[in-house]
């Protein structure tokens, strides 16, 4: 987990958009999921991390 708590809403903001918006979403606006990319790694978060975060949100949806 990012200690700074910006970069951890970016990171958590990102993985949840990328998720919401993959697959068919993505195709007809791309736009959301890579602004919250954008917005993450301007906070400091790094691919990795983003990918982290999006496996922990799947594992606990119901």
């Amino acid at each position: 987990m990012a200690h700074d708590p910006q970069k951890q809403a970016a990171i958590e903001e990102a993985a949840r958009e990328l998720l919401a918006h993959g697959g068919p979403d993505c195709r007809t606006d791309p736009h959301v999921p890579l602004e919250a990319m954008k917005r993450a790694q301007e906070a400091g978060a790094t691919a990795d991390e983003i990918a982290t975060e999006m496996r922990r949100q799947r594992a606990t949806q119901p």
